[in-house]
């Protein structure tokens, strides 16, 4: 229903008022109904349509000023966004989704968003990727992300689940093109591409999503709760466990060159990474492990804990970082690390240590836990000044300890809202819903503290970080692993 506020001192076509068409026409104030608006709108038009019919003959297509206002009375003021001006799609429209990197991970994030319209698929592997091809047959294909983005002028978003070291290159065009982005975690392989991808995505107020699922979940929500009611007291330390690398670690680089299989453009594959011949020992998943590609153990599970650890502590940069690991090589991450980070304190929280753990090693049993009581695969441990919290990876099944203090704590009422779901978070940030809740001011942060670790893991010191500035202050070489010198041909 259009009405604009330049016509309320004019008279206006009564079947103009009664248009159930919702659109942008002129400089007026945009009016529609709030929520139900389908079914006023059709009341309205029963009332004006009868009021219509009582005019006279030389005024039939006409309503008085009187009627105007009072048809006028009830409509609500609604900002743009909602219909789809400034770059998002109007709600009840469908997006139109490409998908970059679709034969792993990917996959999984396409059904996780396949209630909107899947136009284009683009991969490097033709046959990793070939069930998703067969899955929308009516989807593009595409070999190279660049000439979709640049031919196919219709796609509204991009969603991305490509190697870590690609993210950055394929979502910063996407970003520049004003597509909305969702991608898989870590954001990026790099600190640098991390910050400029935040900053990127803010400033073209595009809609975007970091692949962790779990900062959707009522787990996390409860973990909060928890934590602020003071169900601990204030929390000092953080220890937090995972089973990863499932992937090979520690190792050297491979000498042989086999043939590159049919079906993989190996050079595509390998984007703004340097080049270095193929070999299976990279593709197609255990590319993680090897520095010019992943980002090990670390940052394929930092962000999925990392995410609940800083919601509920309310943590901003580290100040400093410091690991140890098994043995290390030039270019892959180690079989096991333990990874140190000290925050300052925050609001009313104090000074806080987070320990990072992998490989299969985990933190000492934390007093009051019952000797029958075995910590699982992963996990995660707050020690506070009044008792501790035992929980899953992602903060699920919470029970403080000792069990004493289980049985007496009154759980605090839900204060925090509660999601509709990871993935329509961001499908409905894009069609001008609130934004998502891992967008790129969050993840952009959460893989720059997992990357950080990563970079006290190879340089085996401690380093006192600047976040702000991004800056290393006390290893001047360790700032050279904040980013690398794209091959040539890639840029951000």
């Amino acid at each position: 229903m259009l009405v604009y506020g330049k016509f309320l001192h004019k008279r206006i076509s009564a079947d103009n008022i009664c248009s159930t068409q919702v659109g942008w026409k002129g400089n007026g104030c945009l009016m529609v109904e709030p929520p139900g608006l389908e079914h006023h709108l059709e009341q309205k038009r029963s009332v004006i349509v009868k009021r219509k019919a009582k005019i006279n003959h030389k005024q039939k297509n006409h309503i008085s000023r009187r009627d105007f206002m009072t048809a006028a009375a009830t409509l609500t003021v609604i900002p743009s966004y909602i219909l789809g001006r400034n770059g998002n799609v109007p709600p009840g429209n469908k997006l139109n989704i490409a998908g970059v990197g679709v034969g792993g991970v990917g996959r999984a994030y396409l059904q996780g968003v396949n209630s909107e319209n899947i136009v284009a698929l683009c991969d490097v592997d033709e046959k990793y990727a070939a069930n998703t091809y067969k899955r929308y047959p009516k989807a593009k294909i595409y070999r190279d992300f660049r000439k979709m983005l640049e031919k196919d002028k219709n796609i509204d978003a991009v969603v991305i689940g490509t190697p870590d070291h690609t993210h950055a290159v394929i979502a910063s065009m996407a970003i520049k093109m004003g597509k909305h982005v969702y991608c898989a975690k870590p954001l990026t392989r790099t600190i640098y591409e991390a910050r400029m991808l935040t900053e990127a995505a803010r400033k073209a107020t595009v809609c975007t999503q970091m692949s962790v699922q779990s900062d959707a979940s009522e787990a996390q929500r409860i973990l909060c709760e928890w934590i602020w009611d003071g169900a601990i007291g204030p929390v000092r330390e953080v220890h937090v466990w995972s089973n990863r690398p499932i992937w090979p670690q520690g190792i050297e680089r491979p000498k042989d060159t086999p043939p590159v299989p049919a079906g993989l453009d190996w050079d595509m594959w390998l984007g703004p990474a340097p080049y270095r011949p193929y070999h299976p020992a990279y593709v197609p998943f255990k590319w993680r492990g090897w520095w010019d590609f992943g980002t090990g153990a670390l940052g394929d599970m930092g962000c999925h804990t990392f995410a609940h650890i800083s919601r509920a502590l309310k943590l901003g940069h580290p100040t400093s970082v410091h690991a140890s690991s098994t043995k290390l090589y030039p270019e892959t991450a180690p079989s096991a690390s333990i990874v140190h980070y000290d925050f300052p304190a925050r609001e009313d929280m104090p000074a806080v240590k987070l320990i990072w753990y992998d490989g299969g090693l985990k933190p000492r049993r934390p007093n009051g836990l019952e000797d029958s009581r075995q910590l699982e695969a992963e996990g995660m441990i707050f020690i506070g000044e009044q008792a501790s919290m035992l929980c899953g990876f992602t903060g699920e099944n919470p029970m403080l300890i000792p069990e004493t203090k289980m049985k007496q704590y009154k759980r605090p009422p839900k204060t925090l809202p509660r999601s509709i779901g990871h993935y329509k978070e961001w499908i409905e940030a894009c069609k001008g819903g609130k934004p998502a809740g891992c967008n790129f001011d969050t993840g952009g942060p959460l893989t720059e503290m997992t990357l950080l670790g990563n970079i006290a893991i190879r340089m085996r010191q401690k380093l006192n970080w600047d976040g702000e500035n991004m800056k290393i202050m006390n290893v001047p070489e360790a700032n050279d692993y904040l980013h690398y010198e794209y091959r040539k041909g890639w840029a951000l």
